[in-house]
């Protein structure tokens, strides 16, 4: 089939209804209801991306067994330049959205690449295994589908193990000759309503005792069994205007929690059953993070530039650009865009390769920005609210701009500096209010601490995993000039004694 374009997105989503509930309501067709119909659209327009003549080129390749084109995420890459041409298009797809969709198809599509160059891993358990990936890998890539997945287990009881939660999370329930029943649930699932598939797997450190909760599996959303609970939506179409909305209006990720109950997973979906070994280290043993952390690293920098250039767009609306302390906020903020810049580039020039005659990335630059943005971004946010002060409590509505009996008013006093107009201050304000303040904002800013993890255990395990050689020599070096202690010299001649 190769690469779809947006109107065969959304006539897949809507040939495969799925049991999605938000706001108390079962919903009919996600693409239309208001909860989901503008990031539909706006997945859409990243599909039509991949065919117009102009652009796919650099999104898609032309797959050698079958002629046919699918998404660059999917791409082994031979040589660095090849790791570039992925980072390209990641940044394409980003800059369609600021950088403000965490789970644009391309993450989950690189994700089971990594899986498919690391198939041997899953092998240990049985070559079935590794055939699954491999064979998973291309049906997804052959189809083009939208992958989501929720790796983490509802927080129910932190103290206790999964299988201490009375059966609340994900398990698996039976085994038969044709496959296994699943059971329980997972959060976060982004996006999941408006997924395709879901790819499960799980987070490391599972204990022996919940050998029942080590699983790794795909399957449709639309299969039966499967029920989604979608938090309160932060932007409903046609309820706020896009003025006074702009962001929170077209990329609202809704997150859901995931349910099993009691799904049918055929064996061909099936990756790691009950492997509790091979679970703690498929992120490890499977350079999972070199390849995720490529995208999502490339993503957070199209985040920070945008985040970084409204911030500048408002100190520059109110002059406030003129005075050292805000200077120096926005020089900091711009010190963490090169970072990124730096990093990824690194992680290509310094390549690793797999075992099937390709490259991946390098992890430590990655990982060392996965650990800098938890800080870095809410820093570049905390700027933007600091510079606009006061300001943003007194903006007013697009509806006031509207009305002639206030239009003296809203002309005169909400003007910028150096001639900006109410209009146009008052619109880079909305958006800069939608990025920092709102709801929106704030999960935007939730997810870029929380979504690799921990922020303190992934920090402590850049010393964990440290590959100290080149450190660690330099030290002894430099002990080795201080020798071994010599017997204490006299300070004064025998003849002054």
């Amino acid at each position: 089939m190769g690469v779809r374009n947006g109107q065969q997105f959304i006539d897949g989503l809507k040939a495969n209804p799925r049991d999605v509930w938000i706001n108390g309501e079962k919903i009919g067709d996600v693409t239309t209801h208001p909860a989901f119909s503008r990031i539909v659209r706006q997945l859409a327009r990243l599909y039509d991306a991949q065919v117009d003549p102009a652009t796919r080129d650099k999104l898609t390749y032309v797959v050698p067994e079958t002629g046919d084109r699918a998404g660059m995420a999917f791409m082994p890459a031979k040589t660095a330049a090849d790791l570039r041409r992925r980072r390209e298009a990641y940044y394409h797809w980003a800059s369609m959205n600021f950088g403000l969709m965490g789970r644009s198809p391309d993450f989950l599509n690189v994700s089971l690449l990594a899986f498919a160059e690391a198939r041997e891993i899953f092998g240990r358990a049985g070559q079935r295994y590794a055939d699954n990936v491999l064979k998973y890998y291309e049906y997804i890539r052959d189809n083009d589908l939208f992958l989501s997945h929720a790796l983490i287990t509802p927080q129910n009881d932190r103290t206790k193990s999964s299988a201490e939660q009375q059966n609340l999370h994900m398990r698996v329930v039976k085994e038969t000759a044709e496959g296994i029943y699943v059971k329980g649930a997972r959060m976060v699932a982004t996006l999941g309503a408006v997924a395709d598939e879901m790819l499960m797997y799980c987070l490391p450190g599972i204990p022996e005792s919940d050998a029942d909760h080590a699983l790794a599996f795909a399957v449709k959303v639309s299969d039966p069994g499967i029920r989604q609970i979608c938090r309160e939506p932060y932007a409903l179409d046609g309820q706020r205007s896009d003025f006074d909305h702009p962001l929170s209006n077209n990329f609202e990720e809704n997150d859901s929690l995931l349910i099993f109950d009691n799904v049918f997973v055929p064996w061909e979906r099936v990756f790691m059953y009950r492997d509790i070994a091979l679970n703690n280290a498929l992120y490890t043993e499977t350079a999972l993070r070199n390849y995720s952390a490529h995208q999502t690293n490339t993503r957070a920098l199209v985040k920070m530039q945008f985040a970084v250039g409204v911030a500048m767009a408002v100190a520059r609306s109110i002059g406030a650009d003129k005075f050292l302390h805000v200077q120096r906020m926005l020089g900091e903020a711009l010190i963490g865009v090169e970072f990124l810049k730096s990093g990824l580039v690194r992680s290509e020039v310094e390549c690793e390769p797999t075992a099937y005659g390709t490259v991946r990335p390098a992890l430590p630059p990655l990982q060392a920005l996965r650990t800098f943005l938890p800080t870095a971004y809410p820093k570049v946010v905390e700027a933007i609210q600091t510079v606009a002060a006061g300001g943003f409590m007194m903006m007013p509505s697009g509806a006031d701009f509207a009305a002639p009996d206030l239009a003296g008013d809203t002309d005169l006093y909400y003007k910028g500096a150096g001639g900006m107009s109410s209009l146009d201050r008052a619109r880079l304000f909305k958006l800069a209010w939608d990025l920092s303040g709102e709801a929106f904002g704030t999960r935007l800013l939730q997810y870029e601490r929380y979504y690799a993890g921990d922020p303190v255990r992934t920090t402590a395990s850049n010393y964990l995993q440290v590959q100290d050689d080149e450190m660690m020599r330099l030290v002894n070096e430099a002990l080795a000039m201080a020798g071994d202690p010599e017997p204490a010299r006299k300070l004064f001649s025998d003849a002054a004694e």
